[in-house]
């Protein structure tokens, strides 16, 4: 199972109200709310390894450099010498320092790679993964890793975790008309306000499904752009055309990685803390209570 951490302590941040406090009056709400997050999962799937990927670089400048667009609106400040600063509320960023701090003494991986993102990171774990693997996620760009052959397919939280679609290639052929490997093609045709990425101008998701359809995938749609006799209107021919220097990078963008060097790190699911001393004082420091005591539960059982 590998979590898109960021996705879920955003999701807990916003859910639980921020009247969950420590005893110092410092807000844990995504703290807490991800630990619940992750007793749930852990209680109704029961993996055997459990990775929480990290963004170590949320915007990697290898992306930028090819759609400058790629996340702009989200910089709340450009950083030259690393990762620019995500716009994030302000009580959120202290609590991701608490969250590893916690994920450490309970033995939990938490991997995040220096200029990458954790959907590259899922990526590369898919990648290499010999067994089925579920993908934890709110952020639609991992179901181009949906892949029944493998058994690799998305749990994408509706209302908490409690409440998960599981997302297959039916689902994505039901919803979309592609599947796992189309959907990034569909993706970028379409484009992505929320990740500033434009899109083809006019080529909606629906059409963007019927090209897919008809040509199979980015590159047999951009070889019927130089094929007259092929089945495209004028209009699509020439939005197509136009947007030729967007196809050329879009792709590196869009797809997730899949060879991130990832450290040498045991992501077995831990059946007891790593640290029993350090995770005393961290939930007596951040008034983790109810939420760390019912996760150490299910671990132990």
């Amino acid at each position: 199972m590998l979590l898109d951490t960021a996705s879920l302590y955003f999701r807990a941040y916003f859910g639980v109200p921020d009247s969950v406090r420590a005893p110092d009056g410092t807000p844990v709400n995504a703290v807490r709310g991800l630990l619940d997050f992750i007793d749930r999962l852990v209680k109704d799937h029961r993996p055997d390894h459990l990775v929480a990927c990290m963004d170590a670089d949320w915007r990697p400048h290898w992306r930028v450099e090819l759609i400058p667009s790629y996340k702009a609106h989200r910089v709340a400040e450009e950083r030259p010498a690393g990762p620019d600063e995500e716009e994030v509320p302000d009580t959120l960023s202290p609590q991701v320092p608490v969250i590893e701090a916690v994920l450490d003494a309970l033995g939990i991986a938490h991997v995040g790679v220096a200029g990458y993102e954790a959907d590259d990171v899922i990526g590369t774990y898919t990648a290499r993964a010999t067994g089925p693997v579920d993908i934890v996620t709110g952020d639609r760009d991992l179901y181009q890793l949906v892949d029944d052959a493998r058994g690799v397919r998305v749990l994408y939280p509706v209302k908490g975790v409690g409440t998960l679609n599981l997302v297959d290639e039916a689902a994505l052929r039901e919803k979309y008309g592609v599947d796992g490997g189309g959907y990034a093609d569909l993706a970028l045709l379409r484009g992505d306000p929320s990740d500033g990425l434009p899109g083809v101008p006019g080529i909606g998701e629906k059409t963007a499904a019927k090209l897919l359809a008809e040509f199979g995938d980015l590159a047999g749609i951009q070889a019927a752009v130089g094929d007259p006799k092929a089945k495209l209107t004028p209009t699509q021919r020439k939005r197509l055309t136009e947007a030729a220097p967007y196809l050329a990078v879009a792709p590196k963008v869009v797809r997730v990685a899949d060879d991130v060097p990832l450290p040498d790190t045991g992501t077995a699911l831990p059946h007891g803390p790593r640290d029993a001393g350090a995770l005393d004082a961290l939930a007596a420091r951040w008034g983790l209570g109810g939420s760390l005591q019912r996760l150490l539960t299910t671990l132990t059982t």
